[in-house]
């Protein structure tokens, strides 16, 4: 579904796919977490969440600057993301693992990414995706660290 035939193009886009999924994923988990610990939950999805968003901006302002159009819109991000869609009904704790899990599939995208800026000598690119790879592992840590 890539908009432009380059391999890092390509893997900023599935990065902006898999990072929006998972940002709404998040964003609608910090509205319906209930638990012991539901402010600390809330307030671990809200900062994961709003971290998202700001990625967002940058994974899609660095493939404008590759000269390529950002793609956009809910059904685009559906087809092209790997990160499985939230799920109703779930507990904390299965809200914290899903969300671990979806960190996990991000961070895999990224990785994926940095070789191909790398291959393409994208330092640029490599930077991005590499400080994103470093929030996602985090992300993940402080998630499978709250299952208690």
């Amino acid at each position: 579904m890539s908009t432009n035939s380059t391999p890092v193009v390509a893997a900023l886009e599935q990065a902006l796919a898999d990072t929006y999924a998972l940002a709404l994923k998040t964003q609608n988990y910090h509205w319906n977490v209930e638990s012991p610990n539901f402010y600390g939950l809330h307030k671990l999805f809200e900062e994961q969440y709003v971290d998202a968003h700001g990625a967002i901006d940058d994974l899609a302002e660095r493939i404008r600057a590759l000269g390529a159009p950002a793609p956009g819109g809910l059904r685009v991000f559906l087809d092209m993301t790997k990160v499985a869609d939230g799920r109703e009904g779930l507990d904390a704790k299965a809200m914290i693992a899903d969300l671990a899990a979806g960190h996990e599939t991000v961070a895999g995208t990224l990785r994926d990414g940095v070789k191909a800026a790398e291959g393409a000598d994208d330092v640029s690119t490599a930077d991005l995706l590499t400080m994103r790879l470093t929030a996602h592992d985090k992300h993940a840590w402080m998630l499978r660290s709250s299952q208690g």
